[in-house]
Order: structure tokens, then C-alpha cells, then sequence
């Protein structure tokens, strides 16, 4: 059943959204559109669909949690520059998985946590 059972979109939540946009624009080079209510703007990345936006109070507050997301670039150090002249840091260095890729963990200036891979 095609279409089922993937990943379709993803959310990163955000208290400065102009901020988190610059950010993933000089990072990774993703373009985002307002879209929908205030404070949420949309993106395609690849087949996904993605956005940023603000977060909020809710009057039945949840922990969303952790849902680690990987992004694949062609160099993770060069990434990594990128990531802390634009406000992120490295919370994992890099490190190599045998046969599988060279990777770090790292955030974002929003203090959301996402890992880098080149993949071999």
C-alpha cells in the first residue's frame, strides 16, 4: 500500500519563527512559505512536506516528546560550521558507523535536536 506507513510531514516548534527560518535557509537552503494561521510557514524537502511553527500554549497541554529526525547532507563537518555560525551547536561530534555513515547530533538555534549524516 503505497503511501501508508510514511513519514509524511514533519513540524519543528519553534518561539522565534523569522529566527528558525533564517536558520534552516543558510543551513540547509529550505524555503518557507506562510501558510494557514499565524506563525506557521510551510516547506518541501525532498517528497516530505515540512513546516516551522510558533509554539503554543495548550488548554490540554501534552509532551510531544522526542522523535529523532536525521538529515542526510554531502558533508557533515561542512554542515556543522554551518549549523554553529547560524546560532546551533554540537551536542554529539561527529563520528563514523562502519558502512553505514559519518554523523552528528547537533541543534538547531531553537534548541531543537536533529542528527546530520553523509551516508557511505
Amino acid at each position: 500500500m503505497s503511501g501508508f506507513n510514511t513519514l509524511s510531514h514533519f513540524a519543528i516548534n519553534v518561539e522565534d519563527c523569522d529566527r528558525a527560518i533564517g536558520f534552516y535557509q543558510s543551513v540547509f537552503g529550505w524555503q518557507f512559505n506562510a501558510w494557514g494561521p499565524p506563525g506557521f510557514y510551510m516547506t518541501q524537502v525532498g517528497d516530505m512536506h515540512g513546516s516551522i511553527q510558533k509554539r503554543q500554549d495548550h488548554p490540554f497541554p501534552t509532551l510531544i516528546g522526542n522523535f529523532e529526525c536525521t538529515i542526510s547532507v554531502d558533508d557533515v563537518d561542512r554542515v556543522v560550521e554551518l549549523i554553529v555560525a547560524n546560532g546551533g551547536e554540537v551536542t554529539m561530534p561527529k563520528v563514523t558507523i562502519p558502512t553505514v555513515a559519518d554523523i552528528a547530533r547537533v541543534k538547531d538555534c531553537e534548541g531543537n535536536t536533529f542528527s546530520i549524516a553523509r551516508y557511505l
